[in-house]
């Protein structure tokens, strides 16, 4: 099976090593949310491209803490700072993508300087061989495909943005010292609402759009109350997020970034937006 991603990746391989790295007394690096997709993000040649230009437009990063949708848990855990696998945690799928890898470098330096970073009442559980699960392999083998950057995933401990906020700003300090801090969800998520002319043909439904442009102008006001309060104002919630999970992880974003709010990549794909943030 042939996929976008295969006729791109020597292209994607030289811009990467084209890239400008990331050096004591450069600017912080911004926070970012990503949509991250799912194994079909490999066969879409825009979304590559977008995800692409965005990591060309960055500093390469020193190193790489991402805390995605698909890791629940409490305490608060990192993942393995050499693990043998990436997790793949989806089904249904063409068997290569149980196949792919991304071997990123041993993290045992970028643990040291995430523990250091948190406050002592946020007490962490490190995993002895947890792995990347595909909200952060698949795009960031998009991004960074040379998997030359250490990256660590941190759990996602609560759905309370207040919670979800201080811990974001616990890790402000990361991005001073060149390392991304990234949230990775899917502004719109209602999976089980998706109809074959969405899926397939990318039709957008009402909720889809509408939760999006509540987002986005929250978003542009920098309103944090508005968005934490997502569960009670946001439109056609139910369908957009019947779980949570992939919204809230841009409450991390948020708070590890106080500056100028921009979208970075927005449209839709199976009917679900893709907007995707950069805070700096």
């Amino acid at each position: 099976m042939e996929i976008a991603f295969d006729n791109r990746l020597p292209a994607l391989l030289r811009r990467e090593a084209a890239r400008t790295a990331w050096r004591d007394g450069d600017p912080a690096l911004p926070a970012l949310y990503i949509g991250h997709g799912a194994p079909p993000l490999f066969e879409d040649a825009l979304w590559i491209e977008q995800l692409s230009q965005w990591a060309d437009a960055l500093p390469v990063p020193r190193g790489i803490l991402i805390v995605s949708a698909h890791w629940e848990a409490a305490p608060l855990s990192l993942s393995a700072v050499a693990p043998r696998d990436v997790v793949y945690d989806f089904g249904g799928f063409h068997p290569r993508y149980y196949r792919m890898r991304y071997d990123t470098p041993d993290a045992t330096a970028l643990s040291t300087e995430i523990l250091a970073a948190l406050p002592d009442d946020m007490a962490v559980h490190q995993h002895a061989s947890r792995g990347l699960d595909h909200g952060a392999w698949v795009p960031l083998k998009v991004m960074y495909p040379g998997a030359s950057v250490p990256v660590l995933q941190l759990s996602l401990p609560t759905q309370r943005p207040e919670d979800l906020l201080r811990l974001g700003a616990a890790l402000t300090s990361l991005r001073e010292r060149g390392i991304l801090v990234i949230g990775s969800g899917f502004m719109t998520h209602g999976l089980p609402f998706l109809t074959p002319e969405m899926f397939y043909g990318n039709a957008v439904p009402g909720w889809s759009r509408e939760f999006d442009h509540w987002a986005a102008d929250a978003l542009a006001r920098r309103d944090l109350d508005e968005l934490a309060a997502f569960r009670d104002n946001a439109p056609g919630l139910p369908y957009a997020h019947p779980t949570v999970e992939h919204f809230t992880p841009l409450f991390v974003t948020l708070g590890a970034a106080d500056g100028e709010i921009a979208t970075a990549i927005d449209g839709y794909a199976f009917g679900l937006s893709k907007r995707s943030l950069q805070v700096v």
